[in-house]
């Protein structure tokens, strides 16, 4: 069992801004967060092999960033969809962009966030090179600091507390909602997320020497994923959560981007024999794997409810990011080459190259006259320890999953 504590302490100051009006602010943060962790194994592994179960506990705290804190701002003109003035008569509707400032704000309270974990290790006896682990672990955070993005804070302007943060034109005759104008993105503490999941991995190494007829060298497959299970968003104290799992979420949202349910990743290395010249060879390949998940449906289907990203005007414009498979390959040489025979040099024969005979055949201790290492110009002694790299990453150019009517959306 493992105890320890992280204290994070900051002092800051703002001063006072016209327009938008923001007073001066001076704001402190000190907190102490604790981790604990537990290591068991419950049974001898001359049994069934090495069983270890472990768990953590940590709570985190971040204190927000100067450029989240000062009221300075940034103007942009993002890409964004109102779904309020979609029926709008032509004049009245929402361009396809909209100016935007983006600002920080001096009045944030610090993120902090509770983490749980636990999960088992495992080597079983009957297949030697196993190990096997999985992990599940649960991500509780609050008052987290982020930009909610132009577009979320339109897609819920019909209600507080963003419609205060969007600036409309008037409506046309008989009409609710006006063309957006003006987008105030201020950092904000948003009440919360959920990230809950488990991280899997199997590894096996395969020493070709158990076979009893010489050293060939080993093998290392290694198999490693993660199954996001849930992920809740709570953008407001007196909002509900809903869930963002398996979604596209916009570019401008600061906490997160895509979230799919399902990424794993696949890889096999040789490496040679030990005490030959193919000792430093390290060669292989690696498979990455993204999941499918929704795409930005909210935004597509002209939705008003973000648990529902279904459920708008246009359902039949829903639609999934297909799967995304790379290939990586990776040659690795680092030399080990035996080092000179080191060249005897006056004064330092022994005893740490201080004592020397004399004519008589006596020894006599002499002060050192240097301490420089000599040989240092043999080729292969700068040679010695240094790797070579090549390698080659998305062999076959997959091009990533395409989010509609947008640019490629890289995970």
């Amino acid at each position: 069992m493992d105890f320890a504590e992280r204290e994070e302490w900051g002092s800051s100051n703002t001063s006072t801004v016209l327009v938008p009006f923001q007073p001066a602010a001076h704001s402190t943060y000190n907190a102490q967060k604790p981790k604990v962790s537990v290591r068991w194994q419950p049974l001898d592994p001359k049994y069934i092999g090495a069983l270890t179960l472990r768990g953590s506990y940590t709570e985190a705290f971040h204190a927000p960033t100067l450029g989240e804190l000062t009221p300075a701002g940034t103007q942009d003109f993002p890409s964004v969809v109102d779904p309020f003035t979609v029926t709008n008569p032509p004049a009245f509707k929402t361009q396809d962009q909209v100016e935007e400032r983006i600002a920080g704000n001096p009045f944030l309270h610090p993120e902090v966030a509770y983490e749980w974990t636990y999960g088992a290790v495992y080597n079983p006896k009957w297949i030697k090179g196993l190990t096997l682990s999985a992990d599940w672990w649960h991500i509780d955070m609050r008052d987290i600091v982020a930009s909610l993005g132009a577009q979320f804070i339109i897609q819920n302007s019909n209600r507080a507390p963003f419609d205060a943060l969007v600036t409309r034109a008037a409506p046309p005759p008989g009409g609710e909602f006006g063309p957006v104008i003006l987008v105030q993105d201020p950092s904000a503490n948003i009440a919360g997320a959920i990230f809950e999941g488990l991280d899997y991995e199997a590894i096996y190494i395969l020493d070709s020497s158990i076979f009893g007829h010489g050293d060939f060298g080993r093998l290392t497959t290694t198999v490693n994923g993660t199954w996001l299970s849930r992920a809740e968003l709570q953008p407001t104290p007196d909002s509900k959560r809903f869930g963002i799992n398996g979604q596209f979420q916009s570019t401008s949202f600061t906490l997160t981007n895509s979230l799919p349910w399902h990424r794993a990743n696949f890889s096999i290395f040789y490496d040679g024999p030990a005490d030959t010249w193919a000792g430093g060879l390290d060669v292989g390949a690696v498979v990455h794997w993204t999941g499918q998940f929704e795409d930005d449906n909210f935004d597509l289907t002209l939705a008003s409810k973000p648990q529902e990203p279904r459920s708008g005007d246009l359902p039949n414009r829903a639609r999934k990011v297909a799967p995304w498979t790379t290939l990586d390959l990776i040659l690795n040489y680092t030399f080990n080459l035996p080092p000179p025979a080191a060249a005897e040099v006056p004064g330092f024969a022994k005893d740490g190259g201080k004592n020397v005979k004399t004519h008589d055949g006596k020894e006599k201790n002499v002060v050192p006259v240097s301490t420089a290492e000599y040989g240092c110009s043999n080729w292969q002694w700068w040679l010695n320890n240094t790797t070579l790299t090549l390698g080659m990453q998305n062999v076959f150019d997959e091009l990533p999953s395409v989010k509609r009517a947008s640019t490629p959306l890289v995970v």
